[in-house]
C-alpha cells in the first residue's frame, strides 16, 4: 500500500529511507511530552504557590486537585488503552489536544476551587489522552530490539519539559498565571496538532516491521503475545503495576509539593525552578545512559530495583534537609531514579506482554500505577496541613515507595500463554 505523499512512510515499500520512520514518531512524541510537561506537570507546584497567594486555598487542596487529576486519567486508562488499540493513537491524541487547550482557557477564568477543579480535569482528561499512554503504544509498536533506547528518548520529553521551568516561572511572574494558562492553551494547539499528524500505529500497517529490519523466519514467532485477559492473570501484571505506582508516590509528592516546600526553606521561586532543572538534567542522563543505551543489554528488572530504591533514599535527603548538599543530593538521585526506571518499566512491560495489545495492558496497569500519584501528594499535603510541615509525609511516602523494590523482585516473567488463546488486536479482551 503506497502513495505519492512523500511523507508517508507507506512509501519505504518502493525505496528504504535513511532514517526509519519510527524514529520520527519518536521525536514527534519527544516534543508533545516536552510541551505537556513543562505546562502542567513540572509547572503544577508554581501555579500552587501563586494561586495560594491569590485565593488562600490550603495545600491540601491543591493536592486533591492533584490527586482528582490521577483518578479520572486511572479510571479513563482501560477505555483510552482500547481506543488507541482499535483507533490508532493518532485519532485519540488529535482529540485530546483540543481537549488539553480547552482545559487551559478555562484555568485561566476560574475564581473558585470547584471551578479551578473543573478546569484542572479538563487538562487532565486532555493530557492523558493527547501524549503519555498513546505516544508509548505507539513507540513500542514500531521498535523491538531498539525498544528500551526508543521509549527512552521518547521519555526525554518529559524531562525536558523540567527544562523549560525557569522561562515558564518568568512568564507566570511576568504575566500572571491567568494570561499564562492562555498562552499555553494557544501553545498546545500550535505545537500539538502538527506534531500528532507524524504519529503511526503500526509498522506493519505500511510495509514494514519494527526496527526497520526484514524479520528472518526463525524469529516470526519469536514475541510473546498475551491479551489483556491473558496479562491481568499474571503475577507479572500486578507486581509491575504495585511496582510502579510505588515510585509514582515520590514523583506526585515532588511534583506537587516541592516548590512549595523549597519556599518553606528559604530558596526563593526562581531557585526551586534552577533544583528542579537540575533534577531534569540528572533524569535526562539516567534516561539515556542507563536507560536507554545500556537498557536493552542490562537486566532490566534488577535495574529497576536499585533505582526504586533510590527514590526512597531521595525523599528522605528532601524530607530532612537542612544545608543546600542534600537538596543537591535529592534532586541527583531522584532524577537519575526516575530516569532510569522509566524506560525501562515500560520496555519490560513491553518484553513480558508483546506489543499487539499494549495500549489495553498499560491501560489497565494505569489503574494500578496512578494510586501512588493520588496518594503522595495527599499523604504530604495533609502532613503540612495538621504539622506545618512536610517531614512526617514525605517520611511515610519513603517508607512506602520503598516496596516498590520488594515487588520488582516478584515481577518474573510470566510462562507463554496457549497460542489458540490469543486474540486479533483490536478484539476486546
Amino acid at each position: 500500500m503506497t502513495t505519492n505523499d512523500p511523507t508517508d512512510p507507506a512509501r519505504t515499500t518502493e525505496k528504504t529511507p535513511r532514517i526509519f520512520y519510527g524514529w520520527w514518531i519518536v521525536a514527534s512524541g519527544f516534543l508533545i511530552n516536552s510541551a505537556n510537561a513543562g505546562l502542567v506537570f513540572h509547572s503544577f507546584g508554581a501555579y500552587v504557590v501563586l494561586l495560594e497567594d491569590e485565593f488562600g486555598w490550603n495545600r491540601t487542596a491543591f493536592a486533591i486537585a492533584f490527586a482528582l487529576q490521577r483518578i479520572e486519567s486511572g479510571l479513563l486508562g482501560p477505555i483510552e488503552g482500547w481506543a488507541i488499540d482499535r483507533f490508532g493513537p493518532r485519532r485519540v491524541m488529535i482529540t485530546g489536544i483540543l481537549i488539553f487547550a480547552c482545559g487551559f482557557f478555562a484555568l485561566s477564568q476560574v475564581n473558585s476551587i470547584a471551578t479551578f477543579y473543573a478546569a484542572f480535569l479538563i487538562i487532565s482528561l486532555g493530557s492523558s489522552l493527547s501524549a503519555f499512554l498513546p505516544v508509548t503504544v505507539a513507540v513500542v509498536n514500531w521498535f523491538n530490539r531498539r525498544r528500551a533506547l526508543a521509549i527512552a528518548l521518547l521519555s526525554m520529553g518529559f524531562a525536558a519539559g523540567g527544562l523549560l521551568q525557569p522561562g515558564v516561572v518568568a512568564l507566570l511572574e511576568a504575566l500572571g498565571w491567568r494570561a499564562m494558562a492562555n498562552v499555553s492553551g494557544i501553545s498546545i494547539l500550535v505545537i500539538g496538532l502538527p506534531l500528532s499528524m507524524l504519529v503511526r500505529h503500526r509498522p506493519e500497517d505500511y510495509g514494514m516491521e519494527p526496527d526497520g529490519e526484514a524479520v528472518k523466519p526463525s524469529e516470526e514467532a519469536s514475541e510473546v503475545e498475551f491479551t489483556a485477559r491473558q496479562a491481568l492473570r499474571t503475577r507479572a501484571f500486578w507486581f509491575i503495576a504495585l511496582g510502579h505506582g510505588a515510585s509514582l508516590l515520590v514523583m506526585g509528592a515532588v511534583m506537587v509539593h516541592f516548590v512549595a516546600h523549597a519556599e518553606e526553606l528559604g530558596y526563593s521561586l526562581s531557585t526551586a525552578a534552577n533544583l528542579i532543572m537540575g533534577m531534569t538534567i540528572a533524569m535526562i542522563f539516567g534516561q539515556v545512559i542507563i536507560g536507554g543505551v545500556l537498557g536493552d543489554r542490562i537486566n532490566k528488572r534488577l535495574t529497576i530495583i536499585i533505582a526504586l530504591a533510590g527514590h526512597s533514599v531521595a525523599l528522605l535527603l528532601l524530607a530532612y534537609s537542612t544545608h543546600m548538599w542534600m537538596m543537591i543530593g535529592f534532586i541527583v538521585i531522584n532524577g537519575l531514579a526516575m530516569g532510569t526506571r522509566g524506560p525501562l518499566i515500560q520496555a519490560m512491560r513491553a518484553d513480558y506482554f508483546g506489543r499487539q495489545n499494549f495500549g489495553k495492558i498499560l491501560g489497565f496497569s494505569s489503574l494500578i500505577m496512578t494510586s501512588g500519584m493520588i496518594v503522595g501528594p495527599v499523604v504530604a499535603g495533609i502532613s503540612y496541613d495538621t504539622t506545618g510541615s512536610y517531614v512526617i509525609g514525605f517520611t511515610l511516602l519513603a517508607a512506602f515507595a520503598s516496596l516498590g523494590s520488594v515487588f520488582f523482585m516478584f515481577a518474573t516473567k510470566p510462562s507463554p500463554p496457549p497460542p489458540e488463546n490469543l486474540s486479533a488486536p483490536n478484539q476486546i479482551t
